[in-house]
């Protein structure tokens, strides 16, 4: 694959990604927009890999204590704040592992990728996220994450299957409805990612390994690296942003594209 294709690929998938903008929707649109060559599987797992490695860096002192409290969490010990993360993110990441092997196994995952859905999805759940973030209350902080929140926001965080979606802006959009700052929504958010890629990095990864070969490995491992660097960088600027902007600049290009993708579907 060229290189150039690399980079793009990775980019939008680094960007993308933890925003709420849809990295899924727009690595489906990339070939049908620009006639370019679809990336295949791997290359959507290797960018994935990559997101995935920015977000565990980003917040490495929330994964640690996550990492440190998943035994006491398996074994029902509650009590301490790196075991109730561990169990709110098992809890949180359920209903999406249940729901994406429904649609993966039922073929319904393919005939979701069209841009009439993606049109849809962009405006309308960009407009959910604008009433959540302008309307909802913000009382509660990272700390305050109980189960029934973190299953409230795995259920939000399930229609992320959708393209077009975002999984950051639905499980964002979860979060405030809840209660949840913008910045413990977005961080919520962000952590709640890491789970659902590596499932769904080992369901996709175990059906491409077969396939690979050295080329497509090394090309693979490119675009993971890229799309780390893009993604600490995009991490970085939002969580930033977020301190003095709400989510309304991203709603309206949210918006903006879904109009224009609906444009092009319906005309064509």
């Amino acid at each position: 694959m060229p290189l150039y294709q690399l980079i793009l690929i990775a980019l939008i998938q680094g960007i993308t990604e933890f925003l709420p903008v849809s990295s899924s929707g727009h690595l489906i649109l990339l070939p049908g927009l620009t006639g370019l060559e679809d990336q295949g599987q791997i290359i959507d797992v290797a960018v994935h890999v990559g997101t995935l490695a920015a977000v565990m860096l980003f917040f490495w002192q929330d994964v640690r204590a996550g990492l440190i409290g998943l035994p006491r969490a398996l074994t029902g010990r509650l009590d301490t704040p790196g075991a109730r993360l561990a169990m709110g993110l098992i809890v949180a990441t359920i209903p999406t592992v249940l729901f994406g092997a429904f649609l993966h196994f039922s073929g319904m995952s393919d005939a979701l990728r069209s841009m009439k859905v993606i049109g849809w999805t962009m405006l309308g759940f960009g407009l959910v996220l604008y009433v959540a973030d302008r309307y909802g209350p913000a009382h509660k902080e990272s700390s305050d994450w109980n189960l029934r929140d973190a299953l409230i926001m795995g259920l939000w965080q399930m229609l992320a299957l959708i393209p077009g979606t975002s999984r950051s802006g639905i499980t964002i959009t979860g979060a405030r409805q809840l209660g949840y700052t913008r910045m413990d929504a977005a961080r919520l958010s962000m952590l709640m990612s890491i789970p659902t890629i590596i499932a769904s990095g080992v369901l996709l990864g175990a059906e491409v390994a077969i396939d690979a070969n050295t080329a497509v490995m090394r090309d693979a491992a490119i675009a993971a690296l890229l799309s780390m660097i893009a993604a600490l960088a995009a991490l970085t600027l939002m969580m930033r942003l977020l301190r003095s902007v709400s989510f309304t600049p991203y709603v309206i290009y949210r918006v903006a594209l879904g109009l224009v993708l609906l444009t092009i579907a319906y005309q064509s």
